[in-house]
């Protein structure tokens, strides 16, 4: 016994039953009755009829008991070490005292500024080495405008 399925309603047409359309394209359709056929002919669209499967399923009617519960998965939380620290280090700097941490930091700051002081120094001496000192030639001044002019444009 095979069945068919109603292409406007979207309910099944048991054998005896329904309905075929053929239109002048050659495709085929399979009605369940008199009301769906002038429905589609019609050009009534099935996702605004609210009888039909298609309506049915775009608005979530019935479908309650289908749904079964989702299971979530659960993130397992896991601690990894980053790049060159590993885990113990990062904790032992974690438990630290604020203050130690805080010496630690300045120290640290204080080396930076020092490197940054050193470079600029040696830069400084560098650049002394290459320019030789030159003696000041002294500034010719340029020829200023000796007779003041009178006329028009030309």
């Amino acid at each position: 016994m095979k069945l068919e399925v109603c292409n406007y309603s979207g309910y099944k047409i048991y054998p005896g039953h329904g309905k075929r359309y053929i239109r002048l394209d050659g495709k085929c359709f399979y009605f369940l009755d008199k009301k769906c056929e002038r429905s589609f002919l019609m050009k009534r669209n099935p996702r605004k009829i609210s009888w039909t499967v298609l309506y049915r399923r775009k608005h979530k009617k019935g479908s309650v008991e289908e749904v079964t519960k989702k299971r979530t998965r659960r993130n397992v939380k896991f601690q990894r070490s980053i790049q060159g620290a590993t885990w113990e280090n990062i904790q032992a700097k974690r438990n630290q005292k604020p203050e130690v941490r805080k010496a630690q930091r300045e120290q640290a700051i204080r080396a930076a500024k020092d490197k940054i002081r050193q470079k600029k120094e040696v830069k400084k001496l560098t650049k002394v080495q290459q320019q030789p000192s030159k003696s000041k030639a002294p500034n010719k001044q340029k020829g200023g405008k000796t007779t003041g002019r009178v006329g028009g444009k030309r």
